[in-house]
C-alpha cells in the first residue's frame, strides 16, 4: 500500500490501515523510545502512547516534509513528556567522576565494535546525558531547541552533551581495549 493511501486510510480509521501502519513502523519507533528510556516495558508503553498520538493527530499531517520525520517527532516528544513527568531532567549525574576528555580514538578502533556495543554504551549513560545526546546527535535538535523542550538552560544542554560524549569515549575505549586483549590471547 502506498504511503499516502495508508495515511488516508488511517485518517478514515480503517482497521487494516491502522494495523499496517503499526506493523510497518513499530520496530523503528520502538528503537526511538528505547534510546530515551532504558527499561523495555517503559519503552513499550511509550511506543503505544506514541501510536495513540499518531493516530489521533494523523489528520494534521500536511504532507510537507517526510512522513517518517513527522512521525518520529511524535515519538520523541512522547518520550520527552515521559521524562519531564518523571522529573528525569532534575537529576544530573555526579560530575566528580567525569575526568577530562580522552584523546581522540583512531577510526580503526571502531571496526571492532558492533552497533549493539554502541547502543549499549548509550543506554548506560545517565538519563540526562542520554536524553540530550539522543536529541542532538541522533535527532538533530539544536541546543536551543533541547533547552526549550527540556526546560533547561541552553548552556546546560551543551554541557550535558559534552559530558555524554566524554563518557561514551571512555566506555568505547574500554570496550576496544577489552576486545584487543581478547584478540591477543
Amino acid at each position: 500500500m502506498e504511503e499516502q493511501q495508508l495515511i488516508k486510510g488511517c485518517i478514515r480509521g480503517e482497521s487494516h490501515a491502522l494495523k499496517t501502519m503499526y506493523e510497518l513502523h513499530a520496530p523503528a519507533m520502538m528503537s526511538v523510545c528505547q534510546r530515551y528510556v532504558v527499561n523495555r516495558e517503559t519503552a513499550r508503553d511509550l511506543l503505544h502512547d506514541g501510536f495513540v498520538k499518531l493516530f489521533t493527530k494523523i489528520h494534521t499531517y500536511s504532507g510537507a516534509g517526510s512522513f517518517n520525520g513527522w512521525m518520529r517527532r511524535i515519538f520523541v516528544t512522547t518520550a520527552l513528556e515521559h521524562l519531564r513527568r518523571n522529573n528525569i531532567m532534575q537529576y544530573s549525574a555526579d560530575m566528580k567522576n567525569v575526568d577530562s576528555m580522552t584523546e581522540d580514538a583512531e577510526v580503526s578502533v571502531f571496526e571492532h565494535l558492533t552497533a549493539d556495543d554502541l547502543f549499549t554504551c548509550v543506554t548506560i549513560l545517565p538519563d540526562t546525558y542520554r536524553t540530550v545526546f539522543n536529541m542532538h546527535a541522533i535527532e538533530g535538535y539544536t541546543f536551543a531547541e533541547i533547552a526549550r523542550q527540556l526546560g533547561i538552560n541552553e548552556n546546560t544542554s551543551r554541557t550535558y552533551y559534552a559530558r555524554a560524549r566524554q563518557l561514551l569515549q571512555k566506555m568505547i575505549m574500554k570496550k576496544v581495549e577489552s576486545l584487543e586483549l581478547k584478540v591477543e590471547n
